[in-house]
């Protein structure tokens, strides 16, 4: 596959992206060497560029994948948490855990809004000691808010932005209300023309788009200043069939097998509100 660089950065990067969370035990929950070989199978394929984090507790898979092979990937991690020590030790972890000498970027992990981020000062300042210290070679922030995005343009030591964005807005926010696309991608733009890398999450709505696959990826990929998009796969054939797009030899008309398909609420993202128990229109939550 094709490589681009990820903003003004030195890494070069596949324009599609693995999302390791989709193997780990949140979402599909798959035995760890047979996550690993679809893991290895990307990577086989060309697929050079991974996204992981603390949360998500996927670090033995792609240290699984990564054993007795060539493949040396981009690996990018994330750490939800708001001090100094407590992000030290998350660095220090996946370097462990995943057997690596460096991590290519560490982020912030969701950054909610513009205080959140000063919230976090302790980690962020440990994120800055690590790529001096050579343990990390970038850092930066993902979120889901325009505000965040927004702001990072301004931050001279934040390398990378990871943002939420898909065709229909569904999930992004700015400040305490919904945002929309043509804001995150105003900001998108403003962060690339800042020299930041950027990569996307969410291109299909957390699952909800994917019966659009062609037109989601259309709309992502085409955003002024988008490096990579990120995309969480559980099969071999979902890898090939994200590599046909990337390369331009997919059938235009695809669309995904989702009769298995499911929505689930993430327990761990879960605050108990019971607006999607209201929302349902299926009555399928309780």
């Amino acid at each position: 596959m094709k490589k681009v660089q990820l903003g003004n950065t030195d890494l070069m990067v596949t324009p599609i992206g693995f999302g390791v969370l989709t193997v780990g035990n949140t979402q599909l929950n798959l035995p760890i060497k047979e996550g690993a070989e679809v893991l290895r199978y990307a990577l086989d394929r060309g697929i050079n560029f991974l996204d992981t984090a603390q949360y998500y507790e996927t670090y033995p898979y792609i240290r699984e994948a990564l054993k007795n092979t060539d493949h040396k990937p981009v690996i990018a991690s994330k750490c939800l948490h708001y001090t100094y020590s407590e992000m030290e030790y998350a660095i220090d972890e996946a370097l462990r855990e995943m057997d690596i000498d460096c991590v290519d970027i560490f982020l912030l992990h969701e950054v909610r809004h513009g205080s959140d981020f000063d919230d976090r000062a302790g980690a962020w300042r440990c994120l800055q000691d690590a790529k001096a210290a050579g343990k990390v070679k970038y850092i930066g922030v993902s979120t889901h808010h325009v505000d965040v995005a927004e702001r990072m343009a301004d931050i001279p030591e934040c390398d990378i932005l990871f943002p939420l964005i898909n065709f229909k807005s569904l999930g992004i926010r700015k400040g305490s209300e919904p945002g929309t696309k043509e804001e995150m991608e105003s900001a998108i733009k403003k962060n690339a023309d800042a020299g930041k890398g950027i990569f996307a999450m969410k291109a299909f709505g957390g699952g909800v788009l994917i019966e659009n696959y062609i037109e989601a990826l259309d709309y992502v990929s085409g955003i002024e200043g988008m490096d990579s998009i990120m995309m969480g796969f559980g099969t071999k054939e979902q890898v090939d069939r994200a590599i046909e797009y990337a390369e331009g030899t997919i059938d235009r008309n695809y669309v995904p097998d989702i009769t298995g398909k499911k929505i689930m609420v993430d327990q761990g993202d879960c605050e108990g509100c019971g607006a999607c128990i209201d929302r349902c229109p299926n009555k399928a939550i309780f």
